[in-house]
């Protein structure tokens, strides 16, 4: 499937205007419609509205109800797809405040149980440096004081041992110089001590490791029921369970070809000394 980033937006109009009309050419009430797919009629008022964004179960049982053509039923899911799909691009993010960003990701983070980091770049705010993290905002076209200080205080969530974290690193995420090579010895060194902490694993996969897959984007998986792709000029958020699930089978793959624990700290023991050489 492939969209642009205005599509996401007007997807959820887009979404209750066919549902709408599908059912209003099918000759059929609102309250037949809604006993038939065992939901409210308020429900179903609701999503023709567009007040609300129907699950992909309720998506399928109206389109079955309805008995709507194969063509229709393509393109009133993949509608759907996109409506349970967000873009939040980075100039907004500059224009609203960067540190609001922060208190969005810290509120996502809390209600959390398992989350899960694929970092095939750079290190994530959470295991970063103040250093690395100021460093890493250079491009940023506004001031980042109040940044460093949030995405700092963000890094509470990782003594939270009721909650689960895994971040795979590539050997180019953990090594990139964002830094002077004395500091990045000290990132690396942090990742070390962080991968200490007996609810939090810290991967490394090394270059030359054989994985079919390439490494596209970081991505974050927040349980079963969220995910976010970071790009250049923003990040997607998905919430269709079909691109939840696909995340968590690539997240599984290189999972696999990660080294852990002693594996893993030996590895970086020996980068954090080859930055300090």
């Amino acid at each position: 499937m492939t969209f642009e980033p205005g599509q996401l937006g007007q997807s959820k109009a887009d979404l209750a205007e066919a549902l709408r009309t599908l059912r209003k050419r099918a000759s059929r009430t609102q309250v037949w419609l809604a006993q038939r797919c065992n939901i409210s009629q308020t429900k179903l008022s609701n999503i023709e509205t567009g007040r609300i964004t129907p699950g992909l179960v309720d998506v399928e049982l109206i389109l079955r109800a309805l008995d709507a053509p194969p063509a229709i039923v393509a393109e009133v899911a993949a509608l759907a797809r996109l409506a349970h799909t967000e873009w939040q691009g980075k100039r907004a993010s500059w224009r609203r405040g960067l540190e609001k960003r922060q208190a969005e990701l810290g509120g996502l983070e809390a209600d959390t149980k398992e989350l899960r980091y694929f970092l095939p770049a750079m290190v994530t705010g959470l295991l970063a440096t103040p250093e690395y993290i100021r460093a890493s905002l250079d491009h940023s076209p506004v001031d980042v004081s109040k940044t460093v200080a949030r995405k700092l205080e963000r890094q509470a969530i990782l003594y939270d041992t009721t909650k689960r974290f895994t971040f795979l690193l590539t050997e180019q995420a953990a090594r990139w110089a964002v830094v002077p090579r004395c500091v990045m010895a000290v990132q690396i060194d942090r990742l070390i001590s962080l991968s200490q902490l007996p609810h939090v694993r810290i991967g490394i996969i090394p270059l030359g490791t054989v994985v079919g897959r390439g490494p596209m984007n970081t991505f974050t998986i927040y349980d079963q029921r969220l995910a976010t792709v970071e790009t250049f000029t923003g990040r997607i958020v998905f919430q269709d369970a079909r691109d939840i699930a696909e995340h968590l089978e690539v997240f599984g793959l290189y999972e696999r070809h990660a080294l852990f624990a002693e594996d893993a700290r030996k590895l970086l023991g020996e980068w954090a000394t080859t930055c300090r050489s």
